[in-house]
């Protein structure tokens, strides 16, 4: 009896199997798929020894149970599996003729950023949290429909009434979509990745969101009143007020240029 061949391709197709299982458990990290998935292996584990044992009608249930498996798994990890391809939309690049195809250019209004500078800059010196998402092309309907519906135009005086501390819209995030403020108190997702300890919530749900989305995310620290910018996963701190509209330009620069580095030197 000789051995079971192993060929150069068997051994790339372990290691591929290893890199996706890594990738799943990285993006199922801190919730509470793990737990999920432990319960679903712990029934098939059940079944198997039922159907070895002859143990016909309980063997059947559990047949029934797992016939209907791949359906019960898109329904309880649907949350995980948007953002598993949303990350996987977003990081090929290749892939944005399909993004153009439904998004028409009449349908595209730049955004002014003047007042959203004004307004965090004038946050940042009372220390008033804000957490403003500034939409590109990803699509962001979701993110607007868990929040109050705005649908005005942008102004600082806008920015400013949201966020205020004892206003009733201003724990969330804004949504800014061209020339308007979109909707007010929407609940971002929050990274799942390793940060410092020190990053807030807020911080945290920018990371998130720039994590599946093109989006450029805007933070105003409540404890120090420094201003962030999130985009592409990766958070740039500590912002200086008098170049905060430079940055920006830089970050829409660098977010409609095809093929860009996104990273941007802290």
């Amino acid at each position: 009896m000789g051995f079971i061949p192993f060929t150069f391709i068997d051994f790339i197709d372990i290691i591929l199997v290893a890199l996706i299982m890594y990738w799943i458990y990285r993006m199922t990290k801190g919730t509470n798929a793990p737990y999920i998935l432990s319960g679903i292996i712990a029934i098939y584990l059940l079944w198997v020894v039922v159907k070895a044992l002859n143990m016909e009608l309980l063997s059947s249930i559990l047949g029934q149970l797992i016939s209907v498996g791949t359906i019960a798994l898109i329904i309880v990890f649907q949350p995980e599996l948007r953002r598993f391809l949303q990350v996987i939309g977003m990081r090929q690049k290749q892939f944005d003729f399909i993004t153009r195809i439904f998004t028409s250019a009449s349908d595209s209004v730049q955004t002014n950023i003047t007042p959203i500078v004004t307004a965090c800059c004038e946050m940042a010196q009372v220390k008033t949290g804000a957490l403003i998402v500034i939409g590109q092309q990803s699509d962001l309907a979701l993110i607007k429909e868990g929040g109050i519906i705005i649908d005005a135009n942008v102004s600082t005086s806008l920015l400013e009434n949201i966020f205020f501390k004892n206003a009733p819209l201003h724990d969330g995030a804004v949504v800014i979509e061209g020339d308007k403020v979109a909707a007010a108190k929407c609940i971002l997702p929050v990274t799942q990745s390793a940060v410092p300890k020190s990053y807030g919530t807020r911080h945290r749900a920018a990371i998130g969101m720039s994590e599946i989305s093109d989006a450029i995310i805007i933070v105003v620290s409540e404890e120090t009143g420094s201003i962030s910018i999130a985009q592409g996963g990766q958070l740039h701190r500590n912002i200086d007020p008098s170049h905060l509209q430079q940055t920006l330009h830089r970050y829409m620069a660098i977010n409609n240029r095809p093929r860009a580095k996104k990273e941007v030197e802290q």
